[in-house]
C-alpha cells in the first residue's frame, strides 16, 4: 500500500532527477546523488537485491521506506519505470524580482554620494592634543582623503584633483598634499581607527543583519615582472596579506576585518571578530564558517554571545564534548540532519561573494610597500566598499544613513 508519505518521497525524487547531473555514476553499482536542496550529495550503493544510502533518512528507516535518493537512482536506472509519471508537474522554484530601479539609481549617483557618506563617517574622529610643533592636519581630513583615494584607485598625485573638489565643497578645510597621505598610511596609530571605521560603516545595517559568515582571502602586495627577472636575475616574488572578514549574508556588508600575514591561521581570528562585533552592537544570531574554524573553542565562543554556529566537522572529529556541550550537540545535529545543517552552512558563500566584489571593484593588489601602510590601505578599501553598499541599500529602503560612532 502506497502512503502519502511515500508519494511525497517520490515527488522529491523526481525533483532530484529533473536536475542536470544530479546523479553521477562513480563505479559499478555506486552513485552519488545531489541532495534535494542542491547542497551536498549522498552515496547510493545499488546491489542486485537491495539499495543502501548514507543519508540520515535511510540510516533511521532502512529499507522499510526507501529514501528519495534511492528512489531517484531507481528511476535513473529504469527500475519501477511504470510508477514514474514523466509529465508530472514539478514544484517551480520561487523567484524574486530585483529592485532594478533602485540599483540603477544607486549606481548612477554613487560617485556623487560617496564623498557625502564618507564625510559623515569620519566627521567625529578626534585628534590627540598637540602641545608643540606645527599644527597637524586633522585626522578626519587625512583619512577622508586616504579612503577617497582607495575608492578612486588613483595614485596620490592623480587623486589630488579630488581633494581640491572636496576643499571647494567644504568637506575638508585644508589643502592636503599627496605626501601627507603616504605619511598617514605609514602611521600605525591609524590602524585601530580604520578598523573602527569598518565597524561604524556597517552599523547602519545592524538592524537587518543578524546572520553572518566568516572567511579569509589573500591580497597581493608586490611582485617582480618578467623584465625584472631577465634584466636583474631576480626570482618572481608574490607577497600577500591575509584579510579576515565577517560579512552579513543579506547585504554582504563587512561588519569587521582583521589583517594578518599570509601564513597565519584562520581559526584564531574567529574570537576577536565576533567579540568586537558583539561589543559594538551587532546582534549575531547565526554564524557560518568553513572547516578551518572548526574547534570546540569557537563553538563555545559563538554560544557565549548567543549565536548558533554552523561550522562543518573535520573527518577525524568525534562527538566527545571535552568540556564543550555545544560541540557535542552540533556534532550530532550535523550527523543526523545534514541537509538542514548544510542549508545554513551554505550561507557562507556570501563571504566569498564579498571578497569577489571587493577585488573586482578595487583590485586585489595593494600598492603600498611598507607592512603598516599595506594594512591601512586594505582597510581603506573595505571602508570604501562598505560605503558603496550603504548607498545601494539607502536607495532600496528609501531612507538616509546615520553613523553611530
Amino acid at each position: 500500500m502506497t502512503t502519502k508519505y511515500d508519494r511525497t518521497r517520490e515527488e522529491r525524487a523526481k525533483i532530484i532527477l529533473s536536475r542536470e547531473h544530479a546523479i553521477t555514476k562513480v563505479s559499478i553499482g555506486v552513485f552519488t546523488v545531489q541532495s534535494q536542496t542542491g547542497i551536498g550529495s549522498y552515496r547510493v550503493d545499488a546491489h542486485p537485491d537491495h539499495f543502501i544510502c548514507n543519508c540520515p533518512d535511510f540510516t533511521k528507516n532502512g529499507t522499510m521506506r526507501p529514501c528519495k535518493h534511492i528512489l531517484a537512482v531507481r528511476m535513473y536506472l529504469g527500475i519501477d519505470a511504470a510508477n514514474i509519471d514523466v509529465a508530472a508537474p514539478l514544484t517551480p522554484s520561487k523567484s524574486y524580482s530585483q529592485p532594478w530601479s533602485h540599483y540603477n539609481h544607486s549606481q548612477a549617483t554613487e560617485i556623487e554620494m560617496f564623498d557625502q557618506f564618507l564625510y559623515q563617517l569620519v566627521s567625529d574622529i578626534e585628534d590627540p592634543e598637540q602641545k608643540t610643533g606645527r599644527p597637524h592636519h586633522p585626522r578626519k581630513e587625512l583619512l577622508f582623503c586616504c579612503i577617497m583615494k582607495a575608492y578612486s584607485q588613483l595614485s596620490s598625485r592623480r587623486a589630488q584633483c579630488l581633494f581640491h573638489q572636496a576643499l571647494q565643497r567644504s568637506q575638508i578645510n585644508h589643502d592636503i598634499h599627496y605626501n601627507a597621505l603616504s605619511r598617514t598610511l605609514l602611521n600605525n596609530e591609524m590602524t585601530p581607527i580604520l578598523r573602527q571605521l569598518v565597524r561604524f560603516s556597517a552599523l547602519p545595517l545592524a538592524g537587518i543583519e543578524t546572520q553572518f559568515a566568516i572567511d579569509s582571502s589573500g591580497f597581493r602586495c608586490s611582485s617582480f615582472g618578467q623584465y625584472c627577472e631577465q634584466k636583474h636575475g631576480t626570482k618572481r616574488m608574490h607577497n600577500w596579506l591575509k584579510v579576515h572578514i565577517c560579512t552579513g549574508i543579506k547585504t554582504n556588508i563587512v561588519a569587521d576585518a582583521i589583517i594578518t600575514d599570509e601564513n597565519s591561521n584562520d581559526s584564531p581570528q574567529f574570537e576577536p571578530l565576533l567579540k568586537e562585533m558583539s561589543a559594538q552592537g551587532f546582534n549575531i544570531e547565526e554564524i557560518s564558517a568553513d572547516k578551518a574554524y572548526s574547534s570546540r573553542k569557537n563553538y563555545e565562543i559563538a554560544g557565549q554571545i548567543g549565536a548558533k554556529a554552523y561550522i562543518p566537522f573535520k573527518e577525524n572529529a568525534t562527538g566527545e564534548a571535552k568540556g564543550s556541550p555545544l560541540w557535542r550537540k552540533a556534532y550530532y545535529y550535523f550527523q543526523l540532519h545534514k541537509e538542514e545543517f548544510e542549508a545554513h552552512y551554505h550561507k557562507r558563500s556570501n563571504v566569498e561573494s564579498t571578497f569577489a566584489a571587493i577585488k573586482k571593484k578595487f583590485g586585489e593588489t595593494i600598492k603600498s610597500k611598507d607592512r603598516i601602510a599595506q594594512e591601512n590601505e586594505m582597510l581603506c578599501k573595505i571602508i570604501a566598499y562598505n560605503i558603496t553598499i550603504l548607498i545601494k541599500e539607502s536607495m532600496t529602503f528609501g531612507r538616509g544613513v546615520e553613523f553611530n560612532s
